[in-house]
């Protein structure tokens, strides 16, 4: 096996194989044809096996509103949902995400409408430069869709991982308690 070579059906934390069975379930390290689903919708593309859902979203299938920062799991401004679960998709192999259902920024609006969180972070000046925004949005998606009534502090807890530079926490927090109390009053 060569530097880039991944076992089909194995992570990178999965178990050893012998060396002939190793040589059979080699893929890589050129691309391989693979499917995802993004947004409920079912997308071919070939990958190196290397290549991170980050990477693969971004460079081969346009999905630029998921932003890459740190590249290493700290930041979470390339956060997605796998499965409906936030995840850093830097930190996700595009191999690993084939059979699930990938959520990106780009399935929050619909129809032209913005989803009632972006327009709640557009009106409480809730990003700066907007290089976390994405990210925030989706871990914030999911603390709705999973909460939808949270209190300030499951708020703040629900994006404890995902870091602002520009500190807009407050905002987003005042973003958020907007749309649950909203989604209360209905």
């Amino acid at each position: 096996m060569t530097a880039g070579t991944v076992m089909a059906g194995v992570n990178a934390f999965g178990s050893e194989a012998s060396s002939a069975s190793e040589k059979d379930n080699a893929i890589g390290p050129e691309a391989v044809p693979i499917q995802l689903t993004i947004n409920g919708v079912l997308k071919e593309v070939s990958v190196e096996p290397r290549e991170t859902l980050a990477d693969t979203l971004r460079d081969h299938l346009h999905l630029t509103g998921t932003k890459v920062a740190c590249n290493r799991g700290s930041c979470s401004s390339c956060t997605v949902l796998l499965d409906g679960v936030p995840v850093n998709s830097c930190m996700i192999s595009a191999l690993d995400a084939v059979g699930r259902d990938v959520s990106t920024i780009e399935s929050l609006a619909s129809n032209g409408e913005l989803h009632p969180l972006q327009q709640a972070f557009i009106d409480h000046d809730a990003s700066q430069c907007g290089f976390c925004t994405p990210g925030m949005l989706m871990s914030c998606a999911h603390l709705l869709q999973t909460n939808p009534h949270p209190t300030f502090e499951e708020v703040k807890r629900a994006i404890s991982g995902n870091l602002c530079r520009c500190g807009t926490h407050p905002h987003i927090f005042k973003a958020v308690l907007e749309v649950a109390d909203k989604q209360k009053r209905k």
